[in-house]
C-alpha cells in the first residue's frame, strides 16, 4: 500500500512538471482542466425561431464554431442567416460574405438587420472569400460571419480556365484546405461561421437518398451543427401566397441531442414569425387551447384562426412573454432566462442523413 502511495504522488508530480513544461513553452492555457476557469459553457445566439432554438439544444446556436445550413432552393437558408446576423447585431458586429452576389438589403432590414453596420464583401473568387472570411475571424471583432455559399466559393483556376474545362476536385480541396486553417481561430475568437449550402443530386443510387451537398466531405466533419431547412407549404391569405411553412432537421449536432426537428411560418412580410412559432408550441404543451378554430389563453379569447391569434399576441407583448416563458418552462429551460438575442450573453426517431 504504502509503495502505491509513492508511485501515486510521483505520477502526480511527473503530472505537475509536464504541465508546468507545456505552460512554459506554449503559453499559459495551452493546457488545462475541463471544468477549469478556463473551459466554460458554450455561449449562443438565438435564430429568431424558438422551436429552432429549442431543437439546437434550447439556446440557439453556439459561438466559436462552424455551422453549415443547407437545403433546396428557396426553402429559407439566407432569411434564418439573417436571422441569426440580427439577433448578433444586438450586442456584437456581424459579417456577410455574399459570394451568390444576391443578398437583397430591403429583405435583410425587413428581417431586423442593421444595413448600415452590416459589413458585406462581394469576392471574385472562392480563396478571396475564405481569405476575408480568415481575416474577419482573427480579428476577434466580428461575432457573427454568414458565407454564402458554399457552391459559389469558385476557385481561381475555374474562374481563369475556358468555359468547359474540367477542373475535378478543386472546390472540395479549397474547402478541406480553409477549415484547417478556420476551426482554431473561430474557436479561440468565439466567432460563429455559418456556411450556407445547397444541394446537388449524386447519379446513380439506387437506395438510400441520391442528395449530397457540394464543397467535398470537410465541411461536414468540421461542422459542429448542420440543419437541413425545407419548405413543406405555403401560407395563403385567400388565393394570395403570404408565407412559407418550413420544416428544420438538425442533422448534426456536437453540442446537443441530433435528429431534432423544428417547423415555424418564414412570412413574406417579416421573415420567422415568432408569434405564429410561439402559438404553435403552446398550443403542443396545452397553454394555449384550441378548440375548432379558436385559441384561447386561459379566460382570454385570442382569435378565431391561426391568423388572427398570431396578431393577438403580438399586440400584447406582456402576454407574449408570459406564453413564452410558460413554453420555456415547459421545454425544461429554466425560469427567468430568455432565449439568447445578445451575441455577448452566455428525440424525434432520426431521419437519414444527408450524405
Amino acid at each position: 500500500m504504502a509503495k502505491s502511495t509513492i508511485e501515486d504522488k510521483g505520477k502526480v508530480q511527473a503530472l505537475e512538471n509536464a504541465l508546468s513544461q507545456i505552460d512554459k513553452a506554449f503559453g499559459s492555457g495551452a493546457i488545462m482542466r475541463l471544468n477549469g476557469d478556463g473551459v466554460s459553457a458554450i455561449p449562443r445566439i438565438s435564430t429568431g425561431a424558438i422551436s429552432l432554438d429549442l431543437a439546437l439544444g434550447g439556446r440557439g446556436m453556439p459561438r466559436g464554431r462552424i455551422i453549415e445550413v443547407f437545403g433546396p432552393e428557396s426553402s429559407g437558408k439566407t432569411t434564418l442567416a439573417l436571422n441569426v446576423v440580427a439577433q448578433a447585431q444586438k450586442g456584437g458586429v456581424a459579417a456577410f460574405i455574399d459570394a451568390e452576389h444576391a443578398l437583397d438589403p430591403m429583405w435583410a432590414k425587413k428581417l431586423g438587420v442593421d444595413v448600415d453596420a452590416l459589413l458585406v464583401s462581394q469576392p471574385d473568387t472562392g480563396e478571396q472569400a475564405l481569405e476575408i472570411c480568415e481575416m474577419l475571424v482573427r480579428s476577434n471583432a466580428v461575432d457573427v460571419v454568414v458565407v454564402d455559399s458554399v457552391a459559389a466559393l469558385i476557385p481561381r483556376a475555374e474562374i481563369e480556365g475556358e468555359m468547359g474545362d474540367t477542373h475535378v476536385g478543386l472546390q472540395a480541396r479549397l474547402m478541406s484546405q480553409a477549415m484547417r486553417k478556420l476551426t482554431g481561430a473561430i474557436a479561440k475568437s468565439d466567432c460563429m461561421v455559418i456556411f450556407i449550402n445547397q444541394i446537388r443530386e449524386k447519379i446513380g443510387v439506387m437506395f438510400g437518398s441520391p442528395e449530397t451537398t457540394p464543397g467535398g466531405r470537410a465541411l461536414k466533419f468540421y461542422s459542429s451543427i448542420r440543419v437541413d431547412i425545407r419548405r413543406i407549404g405555403t401560407i395563403k391569405d385567400g388565393d394570395i401566397a403570404i408565407g412559407n411553412r418550413v420544416r428544420t432537421r438538425v442533422v448534426k449536432n456536437k453540442t446537443a441531442s441530433p435528429f431534432r426537428t423544428a417547423e415555424f411560418d418564414i412570412m413574406f412580410n417579416e421573415g420567422i414569425s415568432i408569434t405564429g412559432d410561439l402559438l404553435d408550441l403552446a398550443v403542443e404543451d396545452t397553454i394555449v387551447e384550441k378548440s375548432g378554430s379558436w385559441f384561447s389563453y386561459g379566460e382570454v379569447r385570442l382569435g378565431q384562426g391561426r391568423e388572427n391569434s398570431k396578431k393577438h399576441i403580438a399586440e400584447n407583448p406582456d402576454m407574449f412573454e408570459e406564453i413564452k416563458q410558460k413554453v420555456l418552462i415547459a421545454r425544461g429551460v429554466a425560469e427567468g432566462t430568455a432565449l439568447v438575442t445578445d451575441s455577448k450573453q452566455a428525440e424525434d426517431a432520426a431521419p437519414d442523413e444527408v450524405k
